[in-house]
């Protein structure tokens, strides 16, 4: 565990709105989960988020199980908090939670 990652990840989740752990990009997943977490964000009308491709940030990958205590990915943070992986995001989205959790982060 490095601490200078961990203080990079908790600097990268605290001073943006939201934030998405990947693998690959929003415009190019490298598995099926990155894929509908962004799918998802889209859905959501998001349009402005900061994604990290994990695949290509070693620190990321190797430190942000141990951040958050969330052993894979995505990882979708709103407003610091750690909201979950694709599963939850999906589930959050077809109860409606997951429009409100991004609309009070563009809030």
């Amino acid at each position: 565990m490095d601490q200078n990652a961990l203080n990079n990840i908790r600097k990268t989740v605290t001073e943006n709105p939201i934030v998405l752990y990947m693998k690959g990009t929003p415009q190019f997943p490298q598995c099926g989960f990155s894929g509908l977490a962004a799918q998802v964000l889209k859905a959501c009308g998001v349009t402005e988020y900061v994604s990290v491709n994990v695949l290509a940030d070693a620190e990321a990958y190797e430190n942000l199980k141990y951040y958050a205590n969330w052993p894979t990915f995505p990882q979708l943070y709103i407003k610091g908090e750690l909201i979950g992986g694709s599963d939850i995001m999906k589930d959050l989205y077809e109860k409606g939670e997951m429009q409100k959790l991004v609309e009070s982060a563009k809030a």
